[in-house]
Order: structure tokens, then C-alpha cells, then sequence
């Protein structure tokens, strides 16, 4: 009985004060535990951080989060977005990352809620977007260099029917705009009249571009409107095709499923 008695009481103080138990016995059994493993690093260990995978067949499209990052509208670059709030180092059992940032960052995806209120309000987020048209055969083309998408440039692209994905890579490419700090209002994009003739005369369902915007600055709106009205189309932007050849490639995109977001971070990458 007395035992009995005893073994209650000790269940009864773990269930009403559960962090006094992992605050005494569990950091003393996590450091034993951690004294015994051979962790150290060896002098010649090297960080690789990788654009190809598998002898080049897997393309890395997805620019890396940076502080120095360009972000709409600013001149001074993302800035600092990712907080150490609990480190090992002070003591903390374990490293936890915490980050915020705009969710039109980097290589992006956007919802038709991002231009269209009635349909943020509908619930039409991130969340609801179609994997299956961000998954799949795409077109990488070239555009010509001196001038944005218009109607003119799209015919030139020559397009066939049936191409349902396709990524344009433009000057912004070339011109590295997306490695430089201050956001460059003269990025290549779409103008209106280019945005619809793409919805007029292709089969495309996805389009990508390699700066923060898929609409010329000069059109910004009235392009992004024609893309996203009948939420037939999704817009991938601020893609890294740096030194990737024109063709066919097969292109796998995940959005965050961020409830509510008109727009989420997205890791894309191709597969030759």
C-alpha cells in the first residue's frame, strides 16, 4: 500500500509539473548522451552548397535566401530574416530557427488572391493551387533581349500547342538583377497586351520568370490581372536560370501550404 501510495504521488507530480522532470533529469541524460558521441568536426570539412545533383540531371532553380537578396520596392536588399532564438551555444537543448519575410521573396509562387480581393477573400491561397500544373514538362525559352513580353515578342516565341509550362528567361538573367541588392524597376516582364495573348493563342498553364515580377513594371497590374482572372494560370517568379540550356525539361515546383497567403516560397527545380 505504502508503495503503492508513493508510485501515485510521483505519477501525480509528473502530470501537474511535467518540466520539472525535463528539466532535471532530461538535459543531465541529454549531455551524458552527447559527451559520449564523437561529434567534433574534422579541419578539413567543407560545406557544399549545390546548384546540380546527380551529375548535373537535377538543375537547383530556386534562389538561395540571402540577406542581400533584392525584395519589392526596396533598395537596402531583404536584410536580416532568420533569428537564432534558442541555441545550443547559450545552453538550449537543440538550435531553433525562427524567420519572417515577405512571402513574394525570392523564388515565389502567386495566388489569384494576390491581385483579385473577391478571390482572397473566397479562400483562393497557396493552399489551393494545383500541383499537378506545377509538376511537369516544361519549355525553357530564350526571349529576345532588348525589349518586354508583349504580343509581338510572345508570336515570336513560337510556342506550340499543347506546351503547358513555360519558363522565360530574359535580360534580368543576364543582367543579374536577381543577385543585386536594390530592386531595378527596368526588370524585363510581361506587358497586358503579351499576358493575353498568351491566354489567347497557347495552352499554358504555368508561367515562370526570373525576376520578382512575371508583369513589366510598367504594366504591373493590368498583366497580372489578364494571368490570374480565371485562376487558370499560375505564376512562378524570380526563377534562377542562370546557364541552363533552352528545351524540354521536366520542372517540379512546391509551394508552402501557408493557409490564407496569396503568395508562398517555393523550391523549384528541373530534371533533364
Amino acid at each position: 500500500m505504502k508503495m503503492s501510495f508513493i508510485l501515485a504521488l510521483s505519477l501525480l507530480h509528473y502530470n501537474l509539473f511535467p518540466s520539472a522532470l525535463a528539466s532535471e533529469s532530461y538535459p543531465s541524460a541529454y549531455a551524458d548522451f552527447a559527451a559520449s558521441c564523437d561529434v567534433s568536426v574534422s579541419s578539413d570539412a567543407v560545406v557544399v552548397r549545390r546548384e546540380e545533383y546527380d551529375g548535373g540531371r537535377i538543375l537547383d532553380i530556386t534562389h538561395r535566401y540571402t540577406e542581400d537578396m533584392p525584395t519589392w520596392g526596396s533598395s537596402d536588399g531583404l536584410g536580416q530574416f532568420l533569428w537564432l532564438p534558442q541555441s545550443m551555444k547559450n545552453g538550449s537543448l537543440a538550435n531553433n530557427s525562427e524567420f519572417k519575410m515577405p512571402t513574394h521573396t525570392g523564388t515565389h509562387v502567386d495566388s489569384p488572391g494576390h491581385v483579385f480581393q473577391h478571390y482572397f477573400e473566397a479562400g483562393f491561397d497557396v493552399d489551393t493551387l494545383d500541383l499537378e500544373v506545377l509538376n511537369g514538362a516544361a519549355l525553357l525559352v530564350d526571349v529576345p533581349k532588348d525589349k518586354n513580353i508583349t504580343a509581338e515578342v510572345m508570336k515570336s516565341l513560337n510556342i506550340p500547342k499543347g506546351i503547358r509550362r513555360v519558363l522565360f528567361r530574359t535580360l534580368n538573367t543576364d543582367r543579374k538583377l536577381m543577385w543585386k541588392r536594390e530592386f531595378d524597376t527596368s526588370y524585363v516582364g510581361f506587358m497586358k497586351d503579351g499576358a493575353q495573348w498568351l491566354v489567347d493563342n497557347t495552352d499554358v498553364k504555368l508561367v515562370g520568370v526570373d525576376y520578382l515580377s512575371v508583369a513589366a513594371y510598367d504594366d504591373l497590374i493590368p498583366a497580372h490581372l489578364v494571368f490570374l482572372k480565371n485562376r487558370e494560370i499560375i505564376l512562378v517568379e524570380a526563377l534562377k536560370l542562370d546557364n541552363i540550356k533552352p528545351g524540354i525539361y521536366s520542372l517540379h515546383c512546391l509551394p508552402l501550404r501557408l493557409l490564407g497567403a496569396e503568395g508562398s516560397p517555393i523550391r523549384c527545380i528541373l530534371i533533364k
